[in-house]
């Protein structure tokens, strides 16, 4: 039995995973670099190890730095909460190595799953079509000639990674080798890789992904489906469970192939199976992430299980079929929304600051994730994401309303919010009617777009956040790749031109 579990991430899923290990009388140990030492999940925790600068790369992203944390606190396993080395076979065959339990997937299963061209491969033989386009050779001659076959508009993907980084639309062949230019330097900043494929840009879809959890006995099950079709330049804003574009024989074809892909990699644990569905019931496999999921909660909240529970049962051994219902089926329905420090009307650029104020709301069916606290600094180091904001009702639009009220409820004074975006999009037609797609953000009129905002002030502003952080400080050592705030260009924005 797992006794002590070092949680390798920081801010709120790193509470969240705690919060878990505490119910179930386990110890929760954390780490924290040089400007979290007075994080929340610190405070949490039952004890705690600094482990590093704030720039990821010396301290949330190294591997060594990780593991000797956790063999010195004596843990005896290590979960890595979702980011950061949660997608790292590196890392888990590390933790495995120095004799602790990996809580996660097989690191073969991650390496095959985290290459995109790959688990295009692994979809096909499974009998899972994937979204038709192209994952072989990256040379720019060869792209544009599968261009030509797969046809415009489509998109040019960074192999490895997600998030929505190193990826282009193109709308014809004379934008192609621009995108191209642009994803390959994105993806190498991001990632490290610059490797590209290709995919037909299919329109109008939804991004419908399925919930898995499978044991160590090959049992696989499928935990219903989210829909999280509404996405500002591929990034995830609202989310729900479940998607009110299933019903139950779309619902049995989704969790099939879920959990035939899951089959196909001996897959062991959570992750979630990534999929485009067009209107008429066809879908298309996107990708497998090999993780917990940001939006996990809305799950649980209509299943009334503990998906990190899961996890850490699996790894102990335990058989699905001992604990899950056969056959789940949605308890009423749950919407969350993801609450940043981000400035809407300027393009969504990140924040920074002082949290002078937060008051959190509650109340019935309500649920808040949060990663920070009042009087913190919310620094330029990490994602800007504060909290999640999950509310359940009896159906949809009683969970809708209770989201809203929330949200109302929710007060931050400090660095700007989406809170009154979050809003505006829960209030809007689209939402209301369940008409929502993946390109319904960027046509609604509610975002305000980059391109609309003066070049100028977006080479201006990343100029500033590049060259200085929040203290002033002129940084000698170059930016930090994995910094949304150093990032400028390929976190939320398109590069403005001139900028580097």
């Amino acid at each position: 039995m797992i006794q002590r579990v070092l949680v390798a991430n920081r801010g709120e899923i790193a509470c969240r995973i705690i919060r878990t290990l505490r119910a179930l009388g386990k110890d929760a140990c954390a780490i924290y670099s040089d400007v979290d030492e007075d994080a929340p999940h610190v405070r949490l925790a039952d004890d705690a190890r600094p482990i590093g600068r704030a720039p990821a790369a010396d301290s949330y992203l190294n591997v060594v730095k990780v593991v000797t944390a956790a063999c010195d606190m004596g843990c005896d396993a290590v979960h890595p909460g979702y980011g950061f080395l949660s997608e790292s076979a590196a890392f888990a065959e590390a933790c495995t190595a120095a004799g602790l339990v990996f809580i996660g997937p097989p690191p073969d299963a991650i390496r095959r799953m985290g290459d995109k061209a790959e688990a295009r491969r692994v979809a096909e033989k499974a009998g899972v079509s994937p979204v038709p386009g192209y994952g072989g050779p990256d040379d720019d001659a060869t792209l544009a000639l599968e261009a030509r076959r797969i046809g415009y508009p489509l998109l040019v993907k960074a192999a490895m990674g997600g998030g929505g980084k190193g990826m282009r639309k193109v709308g014809c062949e004379a934008e192609l080798e621009g995108a191209i230019a642009a994803a390959r330097r994105e993806a190498q900043g991001a990632f490290g890789d610059s490797r590209l494929m290709l995919e037909r840009y299919i329109h109008p879809s939804r991004h419908i992904e399925v919930q898995i959890l499978a044991d160590t006995h090959g049992q696989v099950a499928s935990v219903l489906e989210r829909e999280c079709s509404l996405q500002r330049r591929h990034q995830k804003v609202v989310e729900e469970c479940p998607s009110p574009a299933v019903d139950e024989g779309l619902r049995a074809r989704l969790s099939d192939a879920a959990v035939k892909l899951a089959k196909a990699v001996d897959y062991v644990g959570a992750g979630t199976i990534e999929l485009l569905v067009e209107e008429d019931g066809s879908f298309w496999f996107l990708e497998m992430n090999t993780r917990l999921q940001v939006e996990h909660g809305v799950t649980e909240m209509v299943t009334g299980e503990d998906l990190v529970q899961w996890q850490i049962a699996i790894a102990e051994g335990a058989r699905l079929a001992d604990g899950l219902p056969e056959v789940l089926a949605p308890r009423g329905w749950a919407v969350e929304a993801r609450v940043y420090a981000e400035n809407p009307e300027s393009g969504f650029l990140p924040q920074v600051g002082h949290l002078d104020r937060l008051a959190l709301p509650g109340g019935p069916g309500v649920r808040v994730d949060c990663g920070v606290r009042e009087g913190q600094e919310v620094t330029r180091h990490y994602d800007p994401l504060l909290m999640k904001i999950v509310a359940g009702g009896r159906d949809r639009e009683h969970a809708r309303g209770r989201l809203v009220a929330a949200l109302r409820d929710l007060h931050v004074i400090g660095p700007a919010t989406n809170i009154a975006y979050l809003i505006d999009v829960l209030e809007g037609d689209a939402f209301r009617e369940g008409k929502t797609f993946t390109h319904t953000l960027e046509t609604s009129g509610v975002p305000v777009a980059p391109d609309e905002i003066p070049q100028a002030v977006l080479a201006l502003a990343a100029l500033s956040l590049t060259k200085r952080g929040p203290d002033g400080l002129g940084r000698e050592d170059g930016l930090d790749r994995w910094s949304p705030y150093d990032r400028l260009g390929d976190f939320r924005l398109v590069p403005p031109e001139g900028a580097s």
